[in-house]
């Protein structure tokens, strides 16, 4: 296995949240049909016999990875596959953007433990709770 086929076969057997897993790939030969694939390079697929519907992601597994389109393929909204609709974004839909909790760029609002700024203080218009 050259140039990292190894690699590439310890992730399919080990790593679910990487792409596909081996037993993935094996059930998405025999039973599935691919429909289509996103500008992401995410792959679709659809069950031969019973139409159920699944991704093969282009890295790691991540359900915001897939575009309007698709997305409304995958929950059934549509029956048709944008790849033969011509589907085209609306202008209020936006492109995907990762989820970024737990790494250096997530959202910490003033106040957070993890940000240095502090929140405005409470004004007049707002009572703490007592218990008495």
């Amino acid at each position: 296995m050259a140039n990292g086929g190894f690699k590439q076969l310890v992730f399919e057997l080990f790593g679910w949240w990487h792409g596909q897993t081996f037993s993935t790939r094996i059930f998405t030969a025999l039973r599935g049909r691919r429909v289509g694939e996103d500008e992401l390079g995410n792959v679709y697929y659809e069950s031969k016999k019973n139409g159920r519907r699944w991704v093969i992601y282009n890295g790691p597994a991540e359900a915001s990875a897939i575009p309007p389109g698709w997305h409304g393929w995958m929950h059934r909204r549509t029956d048709v596959p944008p790849t033969q609709t011509g589907y085209t974004p609306r202008a209020w839909e936006t492109g995907h953007q990762p989820n970024l909790t737990g790494t250096a760029m997530a959202y910490r609002p003033d106040g957070s433990i993890l940000n240095p700024q502090t929140r405005p203080r409470v004004t007049g218009d707002y009572d703490a709770w007592s218990p008495e």
